[in-house]
């Protein structure tokens, strides 16, 4: 079974010699799994580039040595290496960036990267989640790479996420693949209405770190409208929602979305840490790891006094 919803790029809480903290980190997940969201470990948010390989297979090992269930993982990974450990653990799948060092690349190139991956793992239970991330990765996933992977890897190529910011950039991939169980997840839940209505499997959200509930309430109500619209019945477990009712959602997270993405902050990553500080009152959770900054004394006040103002809420 696939794994869809909502899935949290997980931040990565840092000691103070800048080392991970396994255990702020173990407790978080367990958090965000109590709020029904799965778990992209290791994505942009969570710092990954800045991870070691056997950091992050660590911290992974830890999750599952806590008993969270990796089914509902799909850790950012990169190399052979960390791909073959997350699939040992059973993990739903994996989030894989493109190789992107080098500018410009072909999609002959870029084809030729992934088939190495699928074919030197060589396990029938991987499945890749492709990442297009433009803004930060420049190399990025066309819906003709999409189409030759998908022919030439089938039960390998699972889906993707599309961190473009550009719902015109997602509808394509939808309107292609959603139909053939290619699974896309939008990067920012200020999509994830537009996506469920178009067939997508949810989103993997940065801000889910701090507002997993309310996003996994859209999606939840959602997904019971798109099933009743398809079998025309009423879904069970699902109350009935008007689209009145969904956009209204859809609103109120895009306010929450807005507060994190200030330009005032020097990173999302930073904001969200910070947030997380202030509503666990723990000022450890603050810490990034070069070349990243964390919030300014002022900044972080800002940040308390934003979300106040819009009402935000910290749901234990």
């Amino acid at each position: 079974m696939s794994i869809r919803g909502v899935l949290v790029p997980v931040v990565t809480p840092f000691k103070a010699d800048l080392s991970p903290d396994r255990d702020r980190f173990i407790r978080h997940c367990q958090w965000l799994v109590s709020q029904d969201c799965g778990l992209a470990v290791f994505g942009t948010t969570s710092e990954a580039n800045s991870l070691s390989a056997k950091e992050r297979k660590n911290l992974l090992d830890a999750l599952v040595v806590a008993g969270i269930d990796p089914s509902r993982m799909m850790p950012g990974t990169g190399c052979c290496s960390i791909t073959a450990h997350a699939i040992q653990h059973g993990c739903g799948g994996v989030l894989m960036l493109p190789p992107f060092y080098y500018k410009k690349v072909s999609e002959d190139g870029l084809y030729r990267y992934f088939s190495e991956v699928v074919q030197r793992v060589g396990d029938t239970r991987l499945k890749i989640y492709l990442y297009h991330i433009p803004p930060v990765a420049i190399v990025g996933i066309t819906p003709k790479l999409v189409e030759r992977l998908l022919k030439a890897y089938p039960s390998a190529i699972a889906g993707m996420k599309d961190s473009s910011g550009d719902w015109n950039n997602t509808k394509p991939f939808l309107d292609a693949f959603a139909k053939d169980a290619f699974d896309v997840f939008v990067g920012s839940e200020s999509f994830l209405l537009a996506n469920m209505r178009n067939g997508g499997a949810g989103t993997i959200s940065a801000t889910a770190n701090v507002n997993p509930r309310a996003i996994h309430e859209l999606y939840e109500k959602c997904s019971g409208v798109c099933v009743k619209r398809r079998r025309n019945q009423k879904a069970l477990g699902t109350s009935a929602s008007t689209p009145a009712d969904l956009e209204a959602l859809q609103a109120r997270l895009n306010v929450v979305r807005e507060v994190f993405s200030n330009k005032k902050f020097p990173s999302m990553i930073a904001a969200l840490k910070q947030a997380i500080a202030i509503y666990t009152n723990d000022q450890e959770w603050t810490r990034v790891r070069p070349p990243l900054i964390e919030l300014t004394t002022e900044q972080a006040k800002l940040l308390a006094t934003e979300l106040r103002a819009i009402g935000f809420r910290w749901q234990q």
